[in-house]
């Protein structure tokens, strides 16, 4: 389905050069403060709003974090429209869920990130959840964007939950059959997962892996917290980069500016490279 913010397949997976998206957890943040997050985030250069995370998050919360975004940046788009120096297509970003589980879905998004953890060793995040949540997905007409999602040591609690059997560092074969199954199966989108608040990134041996295989878009978070790490990241191979719990701590908005500005300075170097 052609959403107001577009296709949401074409734009996760078009090669445009490296990407920020923002993750915006609605379990660990109110309403309000996720807007105001989403908007600052698309304002300092951010191309894509995933919303998930928290396992136990009821779909209520997840669903009103969705429109609450929505309605901001549909409000931004107005306002720009009005303005004549303004940039309307700035706006026009899509809002993405990315599941806990079944239970976390809403009408209210473009898109969702229809994943496969593909190293858990629990039947459930393999494809009972996905199995679940299909019919919801179908009724609200969203795109679903096919995704493998891979999560590699420390983890993290998404690990933990997901009953992960964690990628190492230094295991990039794996990281590459699981790259190549990805492709096998049709998946679009191949995340690699460090896991929330991780103290290290992804290994970018692990990413270089995954970029070997031909007609992947590479989704890379956790653990990205600066500039230099992005950078390192998109020099491997990653066309996308995520983050969330950096966002979380920023205790005001020149906080928030300071951080993505931060960020966003490592797909500035890389492009410019």
């Amino acid at each position: 389905m052609r959403s107001e913010h577009g296709d949401v397949l074409a734009h996760v997976t078009a090669k445009v050069g490296p990407r920020h998206a923002l993750l915006i957890d609605p379990g660990k943040q109110d309403v309000e403060l996720a807007a105001r997050r989403a908007l600052v985030a698309v304002e300092r250069g951010t191309r894509l709003i995933l919303v998930g995370g928290s396992t136990d998050t009821p779909d209520d919360v997840v669903h009103a974090t969705c429109t609450a975004i929505q309605d901001a940046l549909d409000l931004a788009a107005m306002a720009a429209s009005q303005n004549p120096e303004g940039d309307e297509d700035q706006w026009r970003v899509p809002v993405v869920l990315f599941p806990g589980g079944a239970h976390a879905l809403s009408p209210a998004a473009d898109g969702i990130l229809f994943m496969m953890l593909m190293n858990s060793t629990d039947p459930r995040f393999l494809i009972s959840e996905q199995v679940r949540g299909a019919p919801y997905i179908e009724r609200f007409g969203i795109d679903t964007v096919p995704t493998g999602y891979l999560v590699m040591a420390p983890g993290g609690e998404v690990g933990r939950v997901g009953k992960a059997d964690l990628v190492e560092a230094d295991e990039a074969e794996r990281v590459k059959a699981n790259a190549l199954t990805a492709s096998m199966y049709g998946f679009r989108l191949l995340y690699l997962e460090a896991g929330s608040g991780a103290n290290a990134p992804v290994n970018p041996d692990l990413i270089r892996a995954a970029r070997d295989v031909p007609g992947l878009t590479l989704m890379v978070g956790g653990g990205l917290r600066d500039g230099a790490a992005v950078s390192r990241a998109i020099e491997a191979g990653a066309d996308w980069v995520v983050t969330g719990t950096l966002i979380e701590e920023t205790a005001d908005s020149t906080a928030l500016v300071q951080a993505l500005d931060d960020v966003l300075s490592g797909l500035s170097a890389q492009s410019s490279s």
